[in-house]
């Protein structure tokens, strides 16, 4: 059944110049880019516009001439959008690295982050609820999934586990070093 938005014809005119004209623009941007993806994203696009202004595109050999124009704007879209994410990446970096403490460099620090590492990840991420975003034990149980109790009892032998790491009886300076590690 036919689309009655899409006009007689066009479908088999769009078809012809898309395989016409496909190793053309291929190359064209495969030359320009540096990905497989951009090239797949600037030969997407370009088509994606020959298809929406289908009435434009010129017939003949001016078709590939028009194709090329097109693809020549969406790299250059394709480069702007990439810049701003970059001055945006860069940005937020900058921002965070800035927001970020210093992280301890003390024996005690090193040897917190070192046992923190050989914990399961499970362990890690109770800890890590508990020290680094402060929630108590309902909260963790709410991110968890799990009863307020199991919370409990999961951040309770994951202290246990780091403490015995450490060789430490009293969690409580186990937890302090914790909390002051890098987040």
């Amino acid at each position: 059944m036919q689309d009655p938005r899409v006009p007689p014809g066009a479908r088999d005119r769009f078809e012809a110049l898309y395989l016409a004209c496909y190793p053309a623009v291929h190359r064209y941007a495969l030359r320009r880019t540096d990905s497989v993806d951009d090239v797949a994203d600037v030969i997407a696009e370009t088509f994606l516009t020959a298809w929406r202004r289908l009435d434009d595109v010129p017939a003949g050999d001016a078709t590939v001439l028009w194709l090329y124009g097109t693809a020549r704007r969406v790299l250059a879209n394709h480069r702007r959008g990439e810049l701003r994410r970059t001055a945006l990446a860069l940005r937020l970096r900058d921002e965070l690295a800035a927001g970020q403490e210093a992280a301890p460099t003390d024996s005690q620090a090193h040897a917190v982050r070192a046992a923190f590492a050989t914990l399961a990840p499970a362990d890690r991420e109770v800890l890590a609820l508990a020290c680094w975003e402060e929630l108590t034990g309902p909260q963790i149980a709410t991110v968890l999934g799990c009863s307020s109790t199991a919370a409990r009892l999961r951040l309770y032998r994951a202290r246990k586990r780091l403490a015995r790491l450490l060789d430490m009886t009293d969690e409580a300076p186990v937890m302090t070093a914790l909390r002051g590690e890098t987040r």
